[in-house]
């Protein structure tokens, strides 16, 4: 799936309103299965996260890793606030900051090496931020998992909710593992290479099917599914 543009090239496409309702549409005419929890869930409310920028959107989420909302937003603060004076840090306004500082706003060691390795990237454009609207899903990923910390999962996140490409499938995350496992009546939790194979009556859509699994979950909780 890609999008001309007006200087007759192609980038990828990205998902829009009303690409979602056509997405929709599509699931639920090609799997009776993900129709059902579709029909249960309701309309898809997916929206991208476009505040801030591409870098802070990454930095934000090596600071969120393995933390609860609260801590993690606690730390996330005092970053802005003592390396960024009140507004998100830029890559070279972190690098101009030792490690000391870094780790004094409650960074761990190995997140304050992964914020500076991402800044460095960006820097010296192994990171091109400034061009991933017309990178593949694939090369991004790639591109992603080169910066310590950072691996396939954040990447894929990143697509997902940053990019909002329309067919990224996280298939090591344990909530779309989950949702499948209730949608298709499974006894055990979907590794990897059945998820793909259960995947390929969601693509070109796998993103939109993927944030139903996770809303299939939200129903469990509520009384069950």
């Amino acid at each position: 799936m890609g999008v001309v543009t007006s200087r007759g090239t192609t980038q990828p496409a990205t998902l829009t309103a009303a690409r979602v309702k056509q997405g929709v549409a599509e699931l639920t005419a090609a799997d009776e299965r993900l129709a059902a929890a579709i029909e249960r869930v309701g309309p898809c409310t997916l929206v991208p996260r476009a505040e801030g920028t591409h870098f802070d959107h990454l930095a934000r989420a090596i600071v969120y890793q393995q933390l609860s909302g609260s801590a993690a937003s606690t730390i996330y603060g005092r970053f802005v606030a003592q390396c960024g004076d009140g507004v998100a840090p830029t890559p070279q306004l972190i690098l101009s900051h030792d490690e000391p500082r870094l780790r004094a706003c409650g960074l761990s060691n190995a997140k304050t090496l992964a914020i500076r390795d991402l800044a460095k990237h960006v820097v010296d454009g192994r990171l091109p931020l400034d061009r991933v609207k017309q990178m593949s899903d694939e090369a991004i990923i790639e591109s992603l998992v080169q910066v310590r910390g950072v691996g396939r999962w954040t990447a894929q996140m990143f697509l997902m909710f940053r990019l909002w490409r329309p067919d990224v499938l996280p298939v090591l995350d344990l909530g779309v593992r989950k949702g499948a496992r209730q949608i298709y009546r499974m006894r055990q939790l979907p590794e990897a290479d059945r998820l793909e194979k259960v995947a390929k009556r969601w693509r070109p859509w796998a993103t939109i099917a993927s944030w139903y699994c996770w809303r299939v979950l939200d129903l469990e909780d509520k009384g069950g599914w």
